[in-house]
């Protein structure tokens, strides 16, 4: 009687697949490395009021990460988001001169969830590509600013106390913006795993076809997603031009591709079914870190876009090997 001895398992592959399993631990240890270099670099640079001022640019863009995050569980992204949050942003910062407070919001909101119906409409119901439908009414958004900035440029801008306040405030050293954050986030992450909405996103990202033939309305479900999308981008306008203070037709526009890669390096994937907000948030932090050790390194900004492509591009490649060994 033969009986077959069990070949155990190499410690690499074991590794391997504890970190595919708990896919923030590996976020975490690299968050905790960028810090020990920037700490080695410029020692004494690691103290409270470095991680507030961290903690205060990372929120805008973990806000318009969790954009991508939602579309990109659908098998979609959303470019438009740059241009939703300048808008209204500038819009805010351009009424609030004559109106009250409460009217100028409700008037930087409205052309995001203009934006977010069309493009909701367009990937939806007429079946355009996300990246082209979200790329022209980008465009054409930027457009309808600049002729917008025409109109006002006599009236000036300014910047509402309270978004300065929420932007750049601290309370006992803890950002201000955590009280929009916090609670935003939450709402995201229980969304995601605990609501049906949130299901659906996964299970269309998943299997389309799939979910069609269940009887899930694919267009209302896609169009919610992007209304949602939007109405995110325009609170991380508004949130982002209390911490620069300065209004500008590209205001937001640099955040774009970051957003894209903290959404990837937070563990979602690019083609649908398979990712989370925690991640995101961490891979928000983790850009954040890079981009101070890059500023310490003098390294340019055409630099800084290299290389958030070629994480895109490597995080990507490195599902995908992980997938196929599945």
């Amino acid at each position: 009687m033969s009986t077959t001895a069990i070949q155990p398992v190499p410690f690499g592959r074991r590794v391997k697949r504890f970190m595919a399993d708990r896919p923030l631990i590996p976020l975490i240890i690299l968050l905790v490395i960028l810090v020990v270099i920037l700490q080695i670099l410029r020692p004494g640079i690691v103290n409270e009021r470095w991680i507030a001022n961290t903690i205060k640019f990372a929120i805008p863009l973990a806000i318009l990460a969790g954009c991508q995050t939602m579309t990109m569980l659908t098998g979609g992204i959303d470019l438009s988001v740059g241009t939703v949050a300048t808008m209204s942003a500038f819009i805010m910062a351009t009424q609030v001169v004559n109106q009250d407070p409460a009217v100028a919001f409700l008037l930087a909101m409205m052309p995001a969830v203009l934006i977010g119906l069309v493009n909701g409409i367009g990937v939806g119901v007429f079946r355009v590509h996300p990246l082209i439908m979200t790329l022209g009414t980008s465009l054409i958004g930027t457009g309808c600013l600049q002729v917008y900035q025409r109109t006002v440029i006599a009236s000036g801008a300014k910047i509402p106390d309270f978004l300065a306040w929420l932007g750049t405030g601290l309370t006992y050293g803890v950002p201000n913006a955590l009280l929009l954050f916090v609670p935003l986030a939450a709402l995201i992450v229980f969304t995601l795993a605990r609501t049906g909405f949130g299901r659906l996103l996964y299970a269309v990202g998943d299997n389309e076809r799939a979910t069609r033939l269940s009887g899930v309305q694919y267009w209302q479900v896609i169009t919610a997603l992007y209304v949602i999308s939007s109405v995110l981008a325009s609170i991380t306008g508004l949130l982002y031009i209390g911490l620069i203070k300065a209004p500008s037709l590209s205001l937001a526009e640099p955040l774009v591709l970051p957003s894209v890669a903290a959404a990837v390096i937070g563990g979602t994937s690019i083609f649908g079914g398979r990712g989370g907000y925690t991640g995101t948030i961490i891979g928000a932090l983790i850009l954040t870190v890079l981009t101070t050790l890059l500023t310490i390194l003098q390294m340019p900004e055409g630099a800084r876009r290299i290389l958030f492509g070629l994480i895109v591009l490597f995080v990507t490649a490195a599902y995908l090997r992980i997938v196929e060994e599945r």
